[in-house]
Parts: C-alpha cells; structure tokens; sequence
C-alpha cells in the first residue's frame, strides 16, 4: 500500500473509531430529549403538579451527575471501552423501564438509571476522542460528539413527533400502550447498536501505556491514528503519566480554592454552558411553542425543525473549530447567545395570560421569540455547544484527564438538573425574568472565555500542564 493509500486508510479508521464512540452522545442527546414530547401527556397520565413535573423531567440529571462523577475512576481502573459497554446496557435498561413505568416514582427511577449511563457516556466519549485523534484534526474529531449528541435530540424529537402524529397525540393509546411510552422505549434501538460497536472498537492508548500494555498501545497508535515515531510517543505518554502514576480525584487538589486552576476552568465552562439556559428549549419547547400560538402538532414540528438548525450549525463548527480555534469562537457564540436571549426576554415582557393560566404572545412580538429562539440555538449550537466538549476532551493534562473530566462533566449535569428544575418555578415568575437569567449568564460567559481560557489548536495531549495552559492564557489575554 502507497503512503497515499495507508494515509487515506488511517484517516477513515480514526473517523470510524471516533463516530462509533461519540454514539454514546447519541444517546446522551436522545435519552435527554425525549422527555420533552412525553412530558405532558405523562404529567396528565400521572397527575402531576408544576413541581413534580418539573422533577420528573430533570430527574435523569441526578443519574447523570452520578454517572459522570464516577465514570472517570471507573475508566482508569477497568478501560474506556468497557465503560461505553457499561453505558450502552443502563441506556437498554432505562429505556424499557421507563417505557412501562407504573407510576410517577418507578419512571423517576428508570430516568436516573439512564442518567447513570448519560453522565458516563458524556465523560468516556470526549476523553475517548481526544487520546485517539492526531492533534492536527482533534478539534474536528472531538466536536463529533455535540454532532452525535444535537443528532439524538433531532431522532428523539423527530420520533416523538411521528409517534404522538400516528396516535393522535401523545396521550392516545398506541399498540397497546399508550404513545408517550413508545418515545421511551424507541430508545432501546440506537442503545443495542452502541453496545455492539463499542464491542468493536481498540482501547485508547494512553490507557493502555498506563496499564504497561505497550503492545498493544503501539498497535493503536499506528493503526488508528497513524503516528510514524511509536516508541517516541509512548516515551511522551509515558513521561506525562509518570508526573502522577496513580490517579485519583485527590490528584485534581491544587493549592488555592480547592482545585487546580484548569479543574475550575473545566467547572466553570461547564456550567456557563447550561446555565445559557439551551435544554429549556430541547426540554420544554413544545410548550414554548405553544406559547406562541401553536397547537400541539405544529409545536412538536418546530421543535423537530429546531434541532435540525443544531445539527446543521454543528456541521458549520466542525468545519471550523480547527481553523478559527475554540476562544474565538466561544466569544462570538457569547455576544450572539446573550443579544438573542435578552430579545427573548423584552419579547414575553409583552405577553397576557389566557384562561388556562399560561402565557401567551401575539404578533410581532410572537414573532421576535420564535426568531430569537433559533438565532439562540445557532449560536450556541456552532460554539458552546460543541466547543467545551473538544475543551473539556483536550485542555487537561495526562494524568488528570479522566479525573478532572468527570468532575466536570458532573457540574455540568448538576447546572443542568438546576437550570431544569427551576424553569416552571421561573416561569411562574414569569417568562422575562427566566431568558433575562440566562442572557445574564451568557453576557458573563464571555468575561469568563476573554480572561480564563486558553486556545488550545493544535496543541498535543502530551503538552497538556497547568503552567503551560495558565502561561498560554496569559498571553492570549494581553494579546
């Protein structure tokens, strides 16, 4: 085989690997978005008040956070693969549980089992990602997964839609149960494809190098990412790991706060990117849309519509992540996410009560909302989305990689929880007061991203410190 060929050969290999990984942001994606066609026929169903259904959806979050916590530890001592195994399985389980839940309690129950498998997913498959990937394509490679993710809420949305559309609503009885448990259960598909193709893929190897498997860690480094001076980088694997040879999550200490400064940078991009408030939209737009003057129907269309903009804009990032670099891009997705959500907030500032007691808005004010709604979630979708999971992938070092990205990954999933449970609360408050609070928020994300975040284009895992990451910051900055 010609260097062409071999080089052509490596590259459809890493991006294989890559896609067949991220699909456990598939199910990240689908396992948090299906709630939102399913949340009020489920709430009639179970008679829920604002409160518990409010808890009912966000409930997963708790699973999640669990799941990401531990999903680091779990990783180091027994591999990445068999965590993506371990994931696909709570995925299944979760999947039919919830789909035949007597109550509100048991469904509560199976939506946290599923979070389990979310929060390990959302840890093993960025980290998974960024130790395959050469440096060079990483940040394309890395951003699959906000692909996989946006593509499972578009799927869940989508199947959402069909199922509700053939019933005639989503509380309506369809062969033999009704079609809110159907959304549930349709999850159980993509669930058994990731198990088998996790079943597939070759361990990371700076794994293996930490278990002394140098190997079958030089077999991956030259059949999946195509590195020419094997026994070079293992030596710079090798050498990284050695700074601390046992990791734990006590290794993430550092002298000030609690945490080394790059934890805290992971942290907080973490929950700014939530606390932007985008899955109110996945979770609640329905209810959102109909807000605005549309019957259940078309309010599930457009959401569908909505998610298809995500993926499309995730394609846009993908393009251009290793071009532009994460920072510049994170500050356009700030100015752009915190213009939009303010209008949203100005614009149900106008709205009146009907006689259900939920807020309505006429023209045009009904109009800025819905426009401003999807100018949101493209620029979040072609920035912060994708964006802190390539960080969060790359930006730590070696031998806190697992462990930091689960810390995380679990504040990420607690800002969820709370950004989810407080939307009805906020929204009795009054639909001005929630979108100013995460316009708030995002007008802060891009203070945060000028003065604390490093570009780290092109860089190698290897190169990874917390001195080089602040220094590199330094400069950023006076530049």
């Amino acid at each position: 085989m010609n260097r062409s060929a071999k080089a052509i050969s490596i590259r459809g290999r890493v991006i294989g690997v890559s896609i067949a990984a991220a699909l456990g942001g598939f199910l990240f994606g689908f396992d948090t978005a299906v709630i939102n066609g399913a949340v009020d026929a489920l709430a009639g169903a179970f008679d829920l008040g604002v409160g518990l259904k409010g808890f009912a959806v966000s409930s997963a979050l708790i699973g999640c956070a669990v799941g990401a916590w531990f999903a680091g530890p779990v990783a180091n001592r027994y591999g990445r693969v068999p965590t993506m195994i371990a994931a696909a399985v709570l995925f299944l389980v979760s999947a039919i549980g919830s789909g035949l839940a007597f109550g509100v309690i048991d469904l509560i129950v199976w939506r946290i089992v599923g979070g389990f498998g979310v929060g390990a997913a959302s840890v093993i498959a960025p980290a998974y990602i960024a130790e395959v990937s050469p440096a060079r394509v990483r940040g394309r490679l890395g951003s699959l997964q906000q692909l996989a993710i946006v593509t499972g809420i578009f799927v869940a949305l989508l199947s959402d839609a069909m199922l509700a559309n053939v019933a005639g609503g989503a509380a309506e009885p369809l062969w033999g149960l009704d079609a809110w448990r159907w959304m549930f259960i349709a999850e159980a598909i993509p669930a058994l494809v990731y198990g088998i193709m996790s079943l597939r893929l070759p361990e990371s190897p700076r794994y293996l190098v930490a278990r002394g498997k140098m190997e079958q860690a030089a077999e991956v480094l030259t059949g999946v990412t195509g590195e020419i001076d094997v026994d070079g980088k293992i030596r710079e694997i090798t050498g990284t790991l050695n700074i601390e040879r046992k990791e734990s999550l006590s290794d993430l200490r550092g002298s000030r706060l609690g945490l080394k400064p790059i934890v805290w940078v992971g942290i907080l991009l973490s929950v700014f990117q939530q606390f932007v408030g985008i899955n109110v939209i996945f979770y609640y737009s329905t209810t959102l849309w109909r807000s605005v003057g549309f019957d259940e129907s078309d309010a599930l269309t457009i959401t569908v519509i909505t998610s298809v903009t995500n993926i499309v804009v995730t394609i846009v990032a993908i393009l251009l992540v290793d071009r532009v670099g994460r920072r510049v891009m994170l500050l356009v997705g700030s100015v752009g996410m915190t213009v939009t959500l303010a209008l949203m907030a100005v614009a149900f500032s106008f709205g009146t009560m009907d006689a259900a007691g939920e807020v309505v808005l006429a023209a045009p004010w009904s109009t800025v909302a819905l426009v401003c709604a999807n100018a949101f979630v493209v620029f979040f979708g072609a920035t912060w989305g994708p964006l802190v999971w390539v960080l969060l992938g790359e930006m730590f070092p070696n031998s806190i990689r697992a462990g930091a990205l689960a810390v995380a990954a679990a504040a990420q999933w607690v800002a969820n929880f709370f950004i989810s449970t407080t939307f009805p609360a906020f929204a009795e408050i009054g639909l001005t007061f929630a979108y100013g609070f995460y316009a708030f928020f995002a007008l802060l994300s891009f203070f945060f991203v000028y003065f604390r975040v490093a570009e780290t284009k092109g860089r190698e895992l290897e190169s990874m410190t917390d001195d080089a990451i602040v220094e590199r910051r330094r400069r950023a900055t006076r530049s």
